[in-house]
């Protein structure tokens, strides 16, 4: 079960905008749980914590309700896996804590949570709370005098705004190297780190005596995980953990699949903890696989054979294996750049027509069905396009997957579909299976060597992919 919520926990980020160890464990007082809260506002409710895994909130089985007095308890036979939690409230409310010692005890008002929040038990939510308070109060120094700032226009006003608030970050920084110094084994500070980004150096000066432009978005992202330790199975149990993985892949790395497989393949070898290697796995396959851009089942192929078919995604089972292994199958030979697998089908007279036989300078694959609704929108538009850029070279390869051919007969005849219209009369070729047609209508488009250039994009799509293939060919002829 899922809870969703805003994370207070972003005020970590507060003044960091500029900018490894484990923990040893408290000895435990027995096995199990036990975590007590004191609320001031609450009595004779229920409440629930629940957990950070990835970008969402699990709740667990605990729930327990609260006395008179405002007192509950958590408590199990089991430890909880470390990481950060919420206290999940009436109300819509929730104030959040860690999970380091499975023994902790702590008391607030759900009117300012951060401020009044006393840690009776625990070193990691004492160290986490200090950070907060301290942070949630520099923020409120500091936003009257941006107000001011921004108010202003006197020059000597301006500097002196800049100066305060140039003191205030000062302060900040103090105390939060301190804190480090203070804690360096505990989760608490590795949770700050991590949601530090890297300080950037300078660009550096090329021969030509110009900045090298690269230099410091090269340095951010070699450098993205610098303050994160990706050892630490706890870490995918935050709310920053999520957040890093996909502004690595997505914003990070060109979203070409040879660019994501790489930055893949370099994220999980820095990935030593078994969690954080398993959400990344997950992630990055269920994300590509599930996508709308053309050519991102590469990213899946990718990630099917080098993790889950060689025995690396240890979590899965036997099923789950096959099932990837079968889309894997269907998918690869089709992936852009492919050449297109050969079909043997026969136009409406019986004559043979193969695809690797069909000349063209590039050819619209056109998979259909003349009874489908959708098709009979597309196809007139289709005939549309190709008869106006057919002098071009552009031809089409219509594969109806009705086996009812009098209805085909009809509507090509009806339609003047003049270009090659074929249809497995022998059931020579499982193109369904072949070219993965779950729906119709699908276009691939192919070169003259029937290599894969695009596939599943829409009619509307065809002029400016054409006009941009051509423009590229005579660019690169010119060349030669």
């Amino acid at each position: 079960m899922r809870y969703r919520f805003f994370p207070l926990i972003a005020v970590l980020a507060i003044f960091l905008s500029h900018a490894g160890e484990s923990l040893a464990q408290t000895k435990k007082k027995s096995e199990g749980h036990r975590i007590q809260f004191r609320v001031k506002g609450y009595k004779d409710t229920t409440a629930v914590i629940a957990h950070y895994y990835g970008d969402n909130q699990y709740i667990p089985k605990d729930t327990a309700r609260f006395d008179t007095k405002g007192n509950l308890v958590f408590e199990g036979k089991k430890d909880l896996p470390e990481g950060v939690y919420l206290l999940v409230l009436p109300r819509n409310r929730y104030v959040e804590f860690l999970v380091g010692e499975q023994y902790q005890s702590m008391e607030f008002d759900t009117l300012d949570p951060i401020s009044s929040m006393k840690i009776k038990e625990g070193t990691e939510n004492q160290v986490f709370y200090s950070y907060q308070k301290t942070m949630s109060q520099k923020a409120k120094d500091a936003a009257p005098v941006k107000a001011a700032l921004a108010r202003t226009k006197n020059p000597d006003t301006t500097a002196k705004l800049k100066a305060d608030l140039e003191a205030i970050d000062k302060q900040v920084k103090d105390f939060r190297e301190k804190l480090f110094l203070d804690h360096p084994n505990t989760f608490s500070v590795k949770l700050f780190k991590a949601a530090m980004e890297p300080e950037v150096p300078p660009a550096k000066i090329l021969p030509n005596g110009r900045k090298d432009s690269l230099f410091q978005f090269l340095y951010f992202r070699d450098h993205f995980f610098d303050n994160i330790d990706l050892s630490d199975d706890r870490m995918v149990r935050t709310p920053l953990f999520h957040n890093k993985i996909e502004q690595y892949i997505e914003k990070l790395t060109l979203q070409i699949p040879d660019s994501i497989n790489f930055y893949s393949d370099k994220l999980l070898s820095m990935a030593k903890s078994k969690e954080a290697f398993k959400y990344i796995v997950w992630w990055i396959t269920n994300h590509y696989e599930k996508s709308q851009i053309m050519g991102m089942d590469a990213v899946f192929v990718h990630m099917a054979k080098n993790y889950y078919l060689n025995g690396k995604a240890y979590w899965v089972d036997s099923g789950v294996v096959s099932k990837i292994r079968e889309r894997a199958k269907i998918l690869e030979p089709i992936l852009i750049g492919k050449k297109a697998p050969n079909m043997w089908l026969t136009d409406s007279s019986g004559k043979l027509y193969t695809l690797d036989g069909f000349k063209a300078k590039a050819t619209i694959l056109y998979f259909w069905d003349p009874n489908c609704g959708h098709c009979q929108k597309e196809t007139p538009k289709l005939l549309e396009f190709w008869e106006k850029n057919k002098a071009r070279g552009i031809d089409v390869y219509a594969v109806t997957i009705d086996r009812k051919p009098d209805d085909w007969k009809k509507y090509i005849r009806e339609k003047k579909l003049n270009w090659l219209n074929v249809w497995d009369s022998y059931t020579a070729t499982d193109f369904k299976n072949l070219y993965d047609i779950y729906a119709t209508p699908v276009i691939y488009i192919l070169d003259e060597n029937k290599k894969i250039l695009a596939k599943r994009i829409g009619v509307e799509q065809l002029p400016d992919f054409f006009d941009n293939y051509f423009r590229d060919k005579l660019g690169k002829a010119t060349k030669d």
